[in-house]
């Protein structure tokens, strides 16, 4: 257990901000496992309905440096490919 005051703020805040983020990434996780159900069906016109909201999502993950920018950027790329994939296909 911590030992000083500083410490125990510490520990405060830490346990604050691992909620946040958890709920950040989880919300992220959900957002991306509901567009790739999608994607997968083959259900273009929801794919490109729930596009834009999960980029937000992922967007607003990263610029809360819940996740890095760098995993941000890939996860847009693959995601915008995988229904931009979709739309050619049909």
């Amino acid at each position: 257990m911590a030992n000083s005051k500083q410490a125990e703020k510490r520990h405060r805040q830490n346990l604050r901000s691992r909620a946040r983020n958890r709920s950040h990434r989880s919300r992220m996780r959900s957002a991306i496992k509901t567009l790739r159900a999608a994607v997968a069906e083959g259900n273009l016109e929801q794919a490109q309905a729930l596009l834009p909201e999960t980029l937000k999502v992922i967007d607003s993950t990263a610029s809360s440096q819940v996740i890095h920018r760098n995993a941000a950027a890939r996860h847009k790329s693959r995601l915008t490919r995988a229904v931009n994939q979709l739309a050619a296909a049909s």
